[in-house]
C-alpha cells in the first residue's frame, strides 16, 4: 500500500513559485491547440471585472450629483446605468465559461488518451512495480484537478491581479491617503503565500499519493471479492481500508488547516483596512476634506476588491494541487516506453535477412522477415530483474536451447525455476540481460515488437479476459479482426471452447469483467483459442491445460497435436499428459537448462525428471 518505487515521494512536490509554474507550463503542449480560445475568455473576464469597477465611478457621480441636487431623474439613469453595468458582467462571465468548456474537456481528453496509449506501450516491468491504484488515479482524479486548474485559477489568477491592480489605482486617484492605508496589508499577505505554497505543495501531494493508495485497496477488493468472501476476510479488508481512509482524512484536515489559517488572515487584514479606512474617510467627510461620493466610490472599489483578494487562498491551493497532479501525470509519461522499432541490442546478420516488408499493422515502418527457417534458439542467455539486489543471482543462467522448425519442446522444472520468465523474453516482455534469442535466424531484438508479436503468439497460465464479447477475446490474436469467423470457428475447435456457442449470445455474449461469469478451465480454453487463431509461426504455451478436467484435457491434447504439427512451439509442462504433446523435453534446474531429451529418456537416465514427473519433488517456495 505504498508509494511505487518510480513514484517520487510527497518530498519531490514543487514547493517554490518557480517549480510550480515550471511544472504546470508541461501542460502547455496540450494546451496550445486550444490558446486562442482561453485567451479570448481571459481577456473577456478581464473586461467583465473591470466592468464592475465601473460601478464604484458611477456611484460617485450619483452620490455627488443628483442625489446632493435633489434630482430624481438623474438618479433613475444612474440606476439604470448601474443595472446595465451588472448584466454587462453576468453576460461576459457567461460568455467566459462557454469559450473554455469545449476545450478544456478537449484537453483533459487528449491527456487521458495519451497517459492511456503510454500505459499500453510501457513495458511489463514497469506495471510489476506500480500498484494499479496510483495509475487509475492519475488517469480520473489527477486530470479532474488539472481541467478544474485550467477552467479556473489559470483564468482567475490573471484576472484577479488585473482586478486588484485597476482597483488600486482607481483608490489612489480617489483619494492616495486612503488608498495608501488600504494597500498596506499587501506584503505581509505576499509573505504568508509564499510559505503557504511551500506548505500545501507538501501535503498536497501526500494526499493525492494517499488517494492511490485507497484506489488500489478498492480495485483490489473488487476484484478478489470472490477470495475475500471465501475466506472470510471481510472484517480484515475493512479494517485496511479503514485505516487508509484515516491517514487520507488526516491528510485531508491538514490541508485544511493550511487552507483555514491562510483564509483568516486573507480576510482579516484587507477588512480590517478597509475599516479603518472608513473611519478616516467619514472624518475626513465631516472636516470637508473628502466629499461624500468620494467616499462611497472609494469604499465600494475597496468592497470590490475584497472578492478577488479572498479568493488568492483557494487559487493558490488549487494551483499546487494542480502542480501535484501534473507532476504525477508526467511521472508514468515520462517512462521510456517500448520501441515498435528493433531493440537497441539487436546483432542479426543481414545474410540472414530477405527484403524489408511492411509491419502487420500497416505502420509502414520496414521489418526484418528472415530468408531461411532456423527454429527457436536460445543462446547463453541470462536475465537478471531489473531492480534485483546487487549480487543476487540471475534468474537464468547461461540458459542455450534449440527448437527445431516443427517441432514442439516441453520445458519442464520445479515452481520457480524460471520457466515463466524464460516464456515471457521470447516476445520481450522482458529484455534479456545477455545472449540472444532468435527466430529463424533473427535476434528478436531486431525484429519491430509489432512483427515480433504477430509471429510469436502466447497463452499464459493465467487466462485474463476482457470486458468484451468471447469473440472480440479469441479474434485479438489475429490480424483478421471481428468479421473473421472461420478463424474464430476453427480455434474454437481446436482449443474444445464449443460451448461458447451454447451462450446465451453465442460468441457476441459479453464474458464480463476479467470473464469471472465463466469457470476457470473455459477461461483457459478460450485463452488457448486466441493464442491459435492466428494460425503463429511460434507458439509459447504457459501450462495451458491446467485448469481442465481429465476428459476435456484428452480432447484439447488431439485437437492440439494437430496445431502442433504446423508450427513451432513451446509448452511449459507440469503434468506428464501435456508433456507428451511435445516431440522433445527441456528440464530447467536453478536457472540452467540441465538435460534435454525425449519424455522416454529423461524417465529412464534423469532422477530429478522422474521425481517431477512423479510428483514427489517437494516444490521451491
Amino acid at each position: 500500500m505504498t508509494t511505487p518505487p518510480e513514484s517520487p515521494p510527497p518530498a519531490s512536490a514543487p514547493t517554490d513559485r518557480d517549480g510550480t509554474v515550471r511544472t504546470l507550463l508541461r501542460l502547455w503542449p496540450y494546451v496550445r491547440p486550444v490558446r486562442a480560445r482561453l485567451t479570448a475568455a481571459a481577456l473577456i473576464a478581464v473586461v467583465a471585472s473591470c466592468t464592475g469597477l465601473v460601478i464604484p465611478l458611477v456611484l460617485k457621480w450619483l452620490v455627488d450629483g443628483p442625489v446632493t441636487d435633489g434630482d430624481p431623474g438623474g438618479v433613475w439613469w444612474g440606476a439604470f446605468l448601474v443595472l446595465i453595468l451588472g448584466i454587462a458582467e453576468a453576460l461576459l462571465f457567461g460568455v467566459r465559461r462557454w469559450l473554455v468548456a469545449r476545450p478544456l474537456s478537449r484537453v483533459e481528453a487528449n491527456l487521458r488518451a495519451d497517459l492511456y496509449g503510454r500505459l499500453q506501450r510501457l513495458p511489463v516491468a514497469f506495471h510489476d512495480r506500480w500498484p494499479s491504484g496510483q495509475l487509475l488515479s492519475r488517469g480520473t482524479t489527477d486530470l479532474m484537478l488539472l481541467r478544474m486548474f485550467l477552467a479556473f485559477p489559470l483564468t482567475f489568477l490573471l484576472v484577479n491581479g488585473v482586478t486588484i491592480a485597476v482597483g488600486m489605482a482607481i483608490m489612489l486617484a480617489q483619494d492616495w491617503a486612503l488608498g495608501l492605508l488600504v494597500l498596506g496589508p499587501t506584503v505581509p499577505l505576499i509573505a504568508l503565500c509564499v510559505v503557504f505554497e511551500r506548505r500545501y505543495a507538501t501535503v498536497a501531494r501526500r494526499a493525492q499519493d494517499q488517494v492511490g493508495d485507497l484506489t488500489t485497496v478498492v480495485e483490489e477488493s473488487v476484484l478478489g471479492i470472490r477470495i475475500i468472501k471465501g475466506f472470510g476476510r471481510h472484517r480484515s479488508q475493512a479494517r485496511a481500508f479503514r485505516e487508509l481512509s484515516r491517514t487520507l482524512r488526516g491528510t485531508e484536515l491538514r490541508k485544511a488547516r493550511l487552507l483555514a489559517g491562510l483564509l483568516a488572515v486573507v480576510v482579516a487584514l484587507p477588512e480590517t483596512a478597509i475599516g479603518a479606512a472608513l473611519v478616516l474617510g467619514v472624518v475626513r467627510v465631516a472636516d470637508g476634506e473628502l466629499s461624500a461620493g468620494t467616499l462611497v466610490a472609494f469604499l465600494s472599489t475597496a468592497l470590490a476588491l475584497l472578492w478577488p483578494v479572498e479568493s488568492l487562498g483557494f487559487l493558490v491551493a488549487m494551483s499546487q494541487e494542480a502542480a501535484a497532479a501534473t507532476a504525477r501525470y508526467f511521472e508514468v509519461m515520462d517512462v521510456a516506453p517500448e520501441s515498435d522499432t528493433a531493440g537497441p541490442r539487436s546483432s542479426a546478420r543481414t545474410t540472414h535477412l530477405a527484403r524489408p516488408t511492411s509491419a502487420p499493422d500497416g505502420g509502414g515502418a520496414e521489418s526484418l522477415r528472415p530468408a531461411p527457417r532456423g527454429g527457436l534458439r536460445f543462446e547463453d542467455v541470462t536475465f537478471r530483474y531489473p531492480d534485483a539486489p546487487p549480487g543476487s543471482p540471475p534468474v537464468l543462467d547461461r540458459v542455450t536451447l534449440h527448437i527445431r522448425p516443427g517441432e514442439s519442446l516441453a520445458l519442464v522444472g520445479a515452481t520457480g525455476s524460471g520457466k515463466t520468465t524464460l516464456t515471457a523474453l521470447i516476445p520481450r516482455l522482458h529484455e534479456v540481460t545477455s545472449g540472444r534469442i532468435t527466430l529463424d535466424g533473427v535476434d528478436v531484438s531486431a525484429l519491430p515488437r509489432s512483427e515480433l508479436r504477430a509471429r510469436v503468439a502466447v497463452a499464459f497460465e493465467e487466462a485474463t479476459l476482457f470486458s468484451t464479447s468471447v469473440g472480440d477475446n479469441i479474434l485479438m490474436g489475429t490480424a483478421g479482426g471481428p468479421t473473421d469467423r472461420a478463424a474464430l470457428d476453427r480455434a474454437l475447435s481446436v482449443a474444445q471452447a464449443d460451448f461458447a456457442h451454447r451462450l446465451p449470445e453465442g460468441t457476441a455474449t459479453q464474458v464480463g469483467e476479467q470473464g469471472l461469469s465463466l469457470s476457470g478451465g473455459q477461461r483457459q480454453r478460450l485463452a488457448l483459442a486466441r493464442a491459435v487463431v492466428g494460425e503463429p509461426d511460434f507458439l509459447v504455451l504457459d501450462d495451458p491445460l491446467s485448469a481442465l478436467d481429465v476428459h476435456t484435457e484428452a480432447a484439447v491434447e488431439a485437437a492440439l497435436r494437430r496445431v502442433l504439427a504446423g508450427t513451432t512451439a513451446l509448452i511449459v509442462a507440469h503434468r506428464p499428459s501435456t508433456v507428451l504433446l511435445a516431440d522433445r523435453v527441456a528440464l530447467l534446474a536453478g536457472g540452467r537448462i540441465t538435460a534435454v531429451g525425449t519424455h522416454q529418456e529423461l524417465l529412464r537416465d534423469n532422477g530429478e525428471y522422474a521425481r517431477l514427473m512423479s510428483g514427489r519433488q517437494e516444490e521451491g517456495p
